[in-house]
């Protein structure tokens, strides 16, 4: 079992940063990696970005060259510097973790809030 906690969510103005953090516990013995998905208000969850533990980075089109995606593996933590802040970035951020390419964790969510 995997436990995983979100931190660093709030409310923004437009430009502003954040950082979330997702920090993860329990049985972490597989490979696993970790993504941001976000769910804004009327629309479905999609991914924000994800990285595996050798690094290897994806981002969504929409937060490329405003969003920074990061692990500290020796943390078992992620984060997502999110910079430029946008009010359509407004949503619940989800931490996620996959592991051995099976199992999926998900975090209870955070929500961002970027004011116009």
């Amino acid at each position: 079992q995997v436990h995983l906690a979100e931190s660093g969510g709030g409310l923004v103005q437009a430009g502003g940063s954040l950082r979330l953090s997702c920090a993860a516990s329990g049985d972490l013995n597989r490979i696993n990696v970790m993504a941001w998905y976000r769910r804004a208000p009327g629309k479905q969850r999609e991914l924000v970005a994800r990285i595996t533990p050798g690094g290897n980075i994806y981002y969504v089109a929409d937060v490329r060259g405003r969003f920074t995606v990061s692990r500290d593996n020796a943390k078992n933590t992620v984060y997502l510097q999110m910079n430029s802040l946008k009010p359509e970035d407004t949503a619940v951020y989800y931490c996620q973790l996959t592991a051995g390419g099976i199992y999926e964790y998900w975090g209870q969510g955070t929500q961002v809030t970027v004011s116009s």
